[in-house]
């Protein structure tokens, strides 16, 4: 009895809340020992991101090989025709959701234009800060989805459906993983209350693409979309950085109820309404495509055990 605490006999591994924790444990050493090698220097690109995402991927793939018995793939990531269109549509949907932010703030009188191609780093030329940023941007989207979406969701959902149900399974899954996806936020800086509730929703709109495709495709489009829109395109902060460079600097003029202050519009009740709305069109662009919208109920299942003897 006490072994079946840990142990899932049928499936031969570890049961889905101790791999969850073996996971987070291992991606908190490899950070650590990431981060202390000493060619990082102290710039934020190379002693937080590179680190952070060289853990998050090395130890999701450590655990689906060995705790999961899973590919490295079946976290969302088979590159097909459709896993590149729906990629497409992610990419498009985050810049256009960001558009719309700034287009209603400046339209409200929320924000003014400060100034254009604006220079935050001046030890960069204004193209390769750019770059910089994209490249920033690239490794946050892929890293935080794999994280938050393939693994945890994926293991939460796995872990829940002999109590849930698979579709009750997957929705719980969603919003507990979107839970974790907002309170790591907190660390930021001038995160709050506001700001924390909306990085939860937001966590649900990158989700939505994940449970109705089984795939990072459209989360990953959206989330390099919407951070490189947000910070190098329109110039706001993005989760309380500020990017390098960018091509619109704006200025909140309006409450930072509404436009989010210093955090950016992640904590403003603008963005929440934009992922509202990125939730909606997901769902719409499923329909369209696929034609239907369901819950894929295999995130339930114990994927890349059943040739070991489950």
């Amino acid at each position: 009895m006490f072994k079946m605490l840990f142990w899932n006999n049928q499936q031969r591994r570890l049961r889905a809340f101790w791999r969850l924790a073996f996971q987070f444990g291992l991606m908190l050493v490899l950070f650590v020992l990431a981060s202390v090698l000493p060619f990082w220097g102290t710039d934020k690109l190379l002693k937080q991101t590179v680190p952070l995402g060289a853990a998050m991927v090395g130890s999701v793939w450590l655990a689906g090989r060995f705790l999961d018995r899973r590919r490295f793939v079946d976290f969302g990531f088979h590159f097909n025709r459709d896993w590149w269109v729906d990629f497409g549509f992610g990419l498009v949907l985050g810049g256009g959701l960001l558009t719309a932010i700034f287009l209603v703030q400046l339209a409200a009188g929320w924000i003014t234009i400060a100034s254009m191609w604006q220079m935050n780093s001046p030890a960069l030329a204004f193209g390769a800060a750019m770059v910089y940023a994209l490249f920033d941007c690239v490794c946050v989207g892929i890293y935080e989805e794999l994280f938050s979406r393939g693994y945890q969701l994926g293991n939460l959902a796995e872990g829940l459906s002999g109590a849930l149900g698979s579709r009750g399974a997957v929705v719980a899954s969603v919003l507990l993983s979107s839970a974790v996806f907002g309170v790591l936020h907190l660390l930021n800086d001038y995160a709050s209350a506001l700001s924390t509730f909306n990085i939860f929703v937001a966590g649900i709109m990158l989700a939505m693409g994940y449970i109705l495709t089984g795939e990072l495709a459209i989360p990953i489009g959206v989330h390099i979309a919407w951070n490189f829109f947000q910070g190098s395109v329109f110039g706001f902060p993005v989760s309380g950085f500020q990017h390098p460079a960018s091509i619109i600097a704006v200025q909140p003029v309006g409450s930072p109820l509404v436009t989010g202050g210093d955090f950016g519009p992640e904590a403003g009740l603008v963005g929440l309404g934009a992922c509202v709305l990125g939730i909606v069109l997901t769902i719409a662009w499923v329909r369209a495509r696929y034609g239907a919208v369901r819950i894929r109920r295999e995130l339930t299942e114990a994927r890349g055990t059943e040739k070991r003897g489950s």
